[in-house]
């Protein structure tokens, strides 16, 4: 259990948990001969030193690991993501925004699109729009290893992670319901306004609400896509239907092939890479190698079957590849080879 916690190996090392410690020493305890359970005689104190000299060396054994990741002699560190998107307006202009200026961007009937110096795209209503004003959508996507956060016409806030796409009008005027599409993920603070339910459209569901902050996951090689309520109320429904499921905060809905479970779950995990890390808590190995591929743009290839390994850990997307790449094989379950942007996970 313990051997597949992987750390941050720089200066902001998180350690497990105490829950986690605590499995841990119940664990190691159970397994030692003539456990004393609820009595501190002389050798269980002595069975309780040894236990401390176990964790601690297990916690160093994973803060000091020495890797053993490969790197060929042609292939530079890959460094992380950053903020990287391609605007796409209704008239089929695309803006790179990565590249440019700060300022007004384009004029669309009643609007102004602006990037403000902290990289936002903005809508800016000029007073003068009316319900045939901004006919069409407008298409922000990142690429892999590309980020970007945008205000929407009714002023919700959104972060859209990478290789990820929202499709979107260019204004909600004279419309029943703000509807947007989603490819990929993406973190919403939604405007209130109760007359006009805010609706998100993701690979086979709904997620409807009126005024929130949500998290909704939806990329295609993905076997769930999964909305994660951090404050408010969502309706969550199969596209098309009627039944909706309603989620409190820290409630996570997954859905694959016309099904659904709910469940209660760590938010944080959810919107780690809103934040700036990579957050998992027993997570498949695939899974783990799917993120690592978006955010860095790297190939990913699996030298013989790895599947059944599982990760929990916390480690900057700030970080280069290989300081990620090194954590994980401090797990002593996985190595890796880099060739290029390639990355061979090996036993």
């Amino acid at each position: 259990m313990f051997e597949k916690w992987f750390l941050d190996t720089g200066e902001e090392t998180e350690l497990p948990p105490d829950d986690r410690i605590e499995n841990l020493r119940q664990e190691i305890l159970h397994q030692l001969p003539g456990h004393p359970a609820g009595k501190f005689s002389g050798g269980f104190l002595i069975a309780a030193a040894a236990i401390a000299l176990i964790m601690v060396s297990l916690i160093m054994q994973l803060v000091f690991h020495k890797s053993e990741l490969i790197i060929g002699n042609q292939s530079p560190d890959i460094p992380p993501g950053g903020n990287r998107a391609v605007l796409t307006l209704a008239n089929g202009q695309k803006i790179d925004l990565t590249n440019a200026a700060d300022g007004r961007l384009a004029v669309r009937p009643g609007l102004g699109v602006i990037k403000k110096a902290s990289g936002q795209i903005q809508y800016l209503d000029d007073g003068h729009r009316n319900r045939n004003d901004g006919t069409g959508e407008d298409m922000i996507s990142t690429p892999p290893g590309g980020t970007w956060q945008l205000r929407l016409p009714d002023g919700t806030k959104v972060w859209l992670n990478n290789s990820s796409s929202l499709r979107y009008p260019g204004t909600f005027a004279g419309q029943k319901l703000r509807t947007v599409k989603l490819e990929g993920e993406a973190y919403f603070e939604v405007a209130k306004d109760k007359a006009h339910p805010f609706v998100v459209k993701s690979t086979g569901q709904e997620v409807k609400v009126l005024g929130t902050h949500f998290n909704v996951s939806a990329f295609k090689d993905d076997q769930f896509t999964r909305t994660t309520l951090l404050e408010g109320k969502v309706a969550v429904n199969k596209e098309g239907s009627s039944q909706a499921r309603q989620l409190v905060p820290g409630e996570q809905a997954s859905f694959s092939k016309g099904s659904w479970t709910v469940r209660v779950v760590n938010t944080e995990q959810a919107v780690a890479w809103k934040n700036g890390y990579f957050r998992f808590d027993n997570s498949p190995l695939e899974q783990v190698m799917r993120e690592l591929s978006r955010w860095y743009g790297v190939e990913v290839r699996y030298d013989g079957p790895l599947s059944g390994e599982r990760m929990t850990g916390r480690i900057s997307r700030a970080k280069n590849i290989s300081k990620v790449l090194i954590a994980l094989e401090a797990t002593k379950t996985v190595h890796f080879k880099v060739e290029g942007r390639r990355v061979t996970v090996m036993k």
